[in-house]
């Protein structure tokens, strides 16, 4: 799979959703780097440098692969990096998985929604994804609400390796 030429992906009405570059690193820690962004995300603690570092290592070998995976979130009017949205394929599952998050200066804004569902409409326009999951704790119910705004349905439950439960929705492209 071909990188893409331009690093812009989409654009929406506030964001620019553009590859990871290596110089995200700051940005990438000042959200993954935080306690209370992270309460959601993973394990729920917070990344290092070096593991911010290798996110950008592994998303490039994922674009390399796959043709997309994680992206930085610009907010237009500022040209800063807020936060970053992509779809993965952690552990190396079959269907690609929507992932998201902010800087929580940027909570609440309705940003989450509009990144996700632009992703989610590349990825079925750009690669013929029909098929995309999202997963969250049972307990996250803001990323609920941003799942059923983007139409996606709830559906059984997994168990992750910690063995705690994990919500899983899905989201189907339109015919």
């Amino acid at each position: 799979m071909s990188v893409p030429e331009s690093p812009t992906l989409i654009t929406t009405e506030r964001l620019v959703v553009r590859r990871l570059l290596p110089n995200d690193v700051d940005a990438l820690l000042a959200v993954y780097g935080d306690p209370e962004s992270m309460l959601w995300v993973g394990d729920g603690q917070p990344l290092d440098r070096a593991a911010c570092e290798q996110w950008v290592a592994v998303t490039e070998r994922n674009v390399a692969t796959r043709g997309y995976g994680m992206s930085a979130m610009v907010e237009r009017a500022s040209g800063a990096v807020i936060g970053f949205v992509g779809l993965v394929h952690p552990g190396g599952q079959e269907l690609p998985e929507l992932k998201y998050a902010l800087k929580r200066t940027h909570w609440g804004l309705g940003l989450a929604t509009e990144a996700a569902r632009a992703m989610l409409a590349w990825g079925a326009e750009r690669f013929g994804l029909s098929t995309i999951i999202a997963t969250i704790a049972p307990e996250n119910d803001d990323s609920r609400r941003i799942l059923i705004k983007l139409g996606m349905t709830e559906i059984e439950p997994r168990l992750d390796d910690d063995g705690l439960p994990t919500c899983v929705f899905r989201w189907s492209a339109p015919e």
